[in-house]
């Protein structure tokens, strides 16, 4: 069975933790989008760990991992992560790269500074890991497969064609010192040795693993609102983020994923720029951040404080639908044990008429949340196993969710450990 994770919204929302527990039945775990531009927070038997391109799989000593086509792949990021999992105990992690998967380039970090430094104000609040001119490379045919790796002519070729064009850019537009494809061509041909004992043809790979009824994760990056084409465009990622994209990210069947776990938060958070009609300030949002997740709401990558907000059924709504959700597991529960009460955003308020449909980003930008509040729970529910004893205000806050976003709550996370887990 083929089975997708993917986030709600804004990412952030615990799709690590989840991947975590679900590998530990799992054959195969798959990324199949996104690079090194986003972390997943994971806490087991082995310690706590920020993965960034590393499958969340990798812990499970029988998984194999997999970085899918899909993938903005970053050798020297891989090398660094590789390392650090070795060093946490996986000896002999199982790992695959699939031979279609394109390079992120050194001169994608160095574009995707350079126009955030000009954008200045008006900059989308990037990550600068080259994410954006990679998937801009890729789609223009300019950009570099793993593959090219073991054909040195073709490979300066493509490298010297994707130069002539950036080079034009840094002389005219960013005042910039010109790329050397010389000296480009022998750094990435230095990221052979690393990955060639990897590669392998993924895609007929994971299409025979599914005839032998394996059991297969795809892993996504982000959520559904930074999604190119279905998110808060242009405050979005580059690549999508939604559960359809995996069978093309990994190269399965569209027909061979079954199940589709979302995976929702309990209340909100973004890191970026964008619309976020439910972002509360100062102290109140000081003190979530604070408690919340692991060791609060941090950027994994980037450090940078997110923005903090309280649930948003109507945001929370629309990414389940976009993701074909079968199943919820809704995360961090037990950060919101500190409040006497719980404000949900049931609808946006746009010209004075309210909506609880998710509008185009314009409208999105006017829009007021309208709040109904939920009284809290007051008391720590990390340890509790049997979803039946968790307080009664805790229940009614989680059925209130799921009946306002009509998709079933399955899985609910009261903690960051692998074991803090409830199955409904």
């Amino acid at each position: 069975m083929v089975k997708a994770i993917v986030g709600s919204c804004w990412g952030d929302e615990g799709k690590g933790k989840i991947t975590d527990v679900l590998a530990e039945n799992a054959d195969i775990v798959i990324r199949f989008q996104g690079g090194s531009n986003a972390g997943h927070t994971i806490i087991n038997d082995y310690g706590k760990h920020a993965l960034h391109q590393m499958p969340s799989g990798i812990f499970n000593k029988n998984t194999v991992n997999i970085i899918g086509n899909g993938v903005a792949f970053n050798v020297p990021y891989f090398v660094k992560e590789l390392e650090y999992i070795k060093s946490s105990g996986i000896k002999e992690p199982k790992i695959l790269i699939s031979d279609r998967v394109q390079l992120l380039m050194p001169y994608h970090i160095l574009f995707d500074t350079l126009e955030e430094e000009r954008l200045s104000d008006k900059q989308f609040g990037s990550t600068k890991s080259g994410i954006a001119p990679f998937y801009s490379d890729k789609y223009a045919k300019i950009g570099i497969q793993i593959c090219d790796l073991f054909d040195e002519t073709l490979l300066m070729e493509r490298i010297k064609a994707a130069c002539c064009i950036k080079n034009v850019l840094l002389e005219h537009l960013y005042k910039k010192p010109l790329l050397e494809p010389e000296k480009i061509f022998k750094e990435v041909m230095s990221y052979k040795k690393f990955v060639e004992p990897y590669i392998a043809n993924v895609a007929e790979y994971l299409n025979k693993a599914i005839k032998e009824g394996k059991e297969i994760l795809l892993e996504g990056q982000l959520g559904a609102l930074k999604d190119p084409d279905h998110g808060i465009y242009p405050m979005t990622t580059s690549s999508s983020t939604l559960a359809g994209f995996g069978a093309v990210g990994a190269g399965i069947p569209p027909h061979k994923i079954e199940k589709v776990y979302t995976v929702v938060k309990a209340y909100s958070s973004a890191v970026g720029g964008g619309a976020f009609v439910s972002e509360i300030f100062g102290d109140e949002a000081d003190e979530l951040r604070k408690r919340g997740g692991d060791a609060g709401e941090f950027g994994v990558v980037t450090g940078r404080p997110r923005r903090m907000g309280w649930f948003d059924c109507v945001a929370a709504r629309y990414g389940c639908m976009l993701q074909g959700t079968t199943d919820i597991a809704f995360t961090v529960v037990d950060v919101l044990g500190y409040l006497d009460e719980i404000p949900v955003c049931v609808g946006y308020e746009i010209d004075g008429k309210v909506i609880n449909e998710f509008p185009v980003t314009p409208l999105l930008e006017k829009a007021k949340p309208v709040y109904k509040t939920l009284p809290g729970w007051k008391s720590d529910i990390r340890g509790v196993k049997n979803y039946y004893d968790l307080p009664e205000n805790c229940r009614n806050y989680i059925e209130f969710i799921e009946k306002q976003l009509g998709y079933n709550i399955t899985i609910v996370s009261n903690g960051p450990k692998r074991s803090d887990i409830i199955y409904r």
